[in-house]
């Protein structure tokens, strides 16, 4: 199923001193980003598309480059890192079976060098969405929404 993820602002990159695609949009099917743009020009593309609208600012999913928060289980540690916008962590902070299985299943990089989350045409669908406090108010990982704050 593809579906459209949309907000106020679309940026490519957290870190880039670009300014954000006002209206941006971004189709995602599958594990995968099939197209980024404006709202219309996605919709246009992708008629019938569900559409999933967003409050704050889009953007790529992020790298939990630090220790994983404490939770009484491994698969709870991943959660807690899903529900702060990270998509990947670092496999120095994943270094137990039980972990790297939590994060396998949810289909949570494990890194062994730090990257720049950047949103991209074919892509791995790996998307936060961050309120003006720079909160999580959802998280994709791997085209599926794993993480919505209610």
């Amino acid at each position: 199923m593809l579906t459209i993820h949309t907000a106020a602002e679309l940026r490519h990159d957290w870190e880039s001193a670009e300014p954000p695609l006002k209206d941006g949009a971004v189709a995602v099917e599958g594990s995968r980003i099939a197209a980024v743009g404006t709202l219309a020009e996605i919709e246009e593309r992708f008629p019938g598309a569900r559409v999933r609208s967003w409050p704050g600012v889009l953007g790529p999913g992020r790298v939990h480059e630090g220790s994983l928060p404490d939770a009484p289980s491994p698969r709870e540690r991943i959660h807690e890192v899903l529900k702060s916008g990270a998509v990947a962590v670092m496999a120095e902070h994943a270094d137990t079976p039980e972990l790297r299985a939590a994060a396998a299943r949810n289909e949570v990089a494990v890194l062994s060098a730090p990257r720049r989350p950047t949103i991209e045409e074919h892509a791995r669908a790996d998307l936060a969405v961050l309120d003006g406090t720079g909160e999580c108010i959802a998280t994709v990982c791997a085209g599926r929404l794993v993480h919505r704050r209610r």
